[in-house]
């Protein structure tokens, strides 16, 4: 009977804050499509991630060959598309390269960039040169999480983490539920520059994406959110929402606005 006192007793706070969070809603799961219920209202781009997986050999020249390139097509202003960031990873998989494209004004856009790209020579000929460096290449189409930052440029150095989630299907609005209240425990050093989740690709896949001097400052930031109430709770409800996970360290080409 004791036992069974002390686990009902060590349980209760877990159940009351389980009984809370039902209540504590910041958006309705029944009225509209998640990329409606989630995404940034007040802007309507479209974002897309690049994983290029670079043969050893040609990682080097494949990362001078964009440096040379991509800032000289897509800084035109008859392209509605930016580049928001462009890094090489350096613990994860290796000989990888991670490019982050906005494009301002969501599908429209993104179908005006592909058809002007079609008909650039300079660019079908650097696909062509860049194709014979890879060994794979893949890519998402994301929206931004209404309550995460928007990622703008920033002053280096620093090193980026980009931890990615395969969530459960069903499970992305109570995903939001969750980190809508999550990251404001992860504002104080400024870490934070973006949440996304996917729309076409690999699907019920969330992105987001930090920025940090050096690992040891990682670690310490990391190891800080613990200590703040309402933290380890909110970690206890989303990791059962996740299928498998993966976090990438990358360090920012130099012509990536994000430095």
């Amino acid at each position: 009977l004791m036992c069974r006192g002390l686990v009902s007793s060590a349980s209760r706070p877990r159940e009351d804050s389980w009984l809370k969070s039902l209540f504590v809603r910041k958006v309705d799961p029944r009225k509209d499509a998640h990329s409606n219920l989630l995404a940034k209202r007040e802007t309507s781009s479209l974002y897309k991630l690049q994983i290029h997986n670079v043969k050893p050999e040609y990682l080097d020249a494949y990362n001078k060959l964009c440096q040379e390139v991509l800032p000289k097509i897509h800084e035109e202003k008859h392209y509605p598309c930016a580049l928001v960031g462009t890094w090489n990873t350096w613990y994860g998989e290796q000989d990888q390269a991670v490019h982050l494209w906005r494009y301002e004004g969501g599908y429209p856009a993104l179908n005006e960039v592909m058809n002007k790209l079609r008909q650039n020579k300079e660019f079908t000929e650097f696909r062509k040169e860049r194709g014979n460096m890879l060994l794979s290449r893949k890519n998402q189409l994301l929206l931004e999480f209404s309550f995460w930052n928007e990622p703008v440029p920033r002053e280096g150095p620093n090193i980026y983490e980009l931890r990615s989630y395969q969530l459960r299907p069903g499970t992305m609005i109570e995903w939001g539920n969750y980190w809508a209240r999550a990251i404001r425990f992860r504002q104080d050093n400024n870490e934070a520059v973006g949440g996304f989740f996917s729309q076409i690709g690999q699907l019920y896949m969330v992105h987001h994406l930090w920025a940090y001097k050096d690992l040891q400052t990682r670690e310490d930031i990391r190891n800080a959110a613990w200590h703040k109430p309402g933290w380890d709770e909110l970690v206890y409800y989303t990791v059962p929402l996740i299928q498998e996970m993966e976090s990438r360290i990358m360090i920012p080409l130099k012509i990536s606005p994000l430095q």
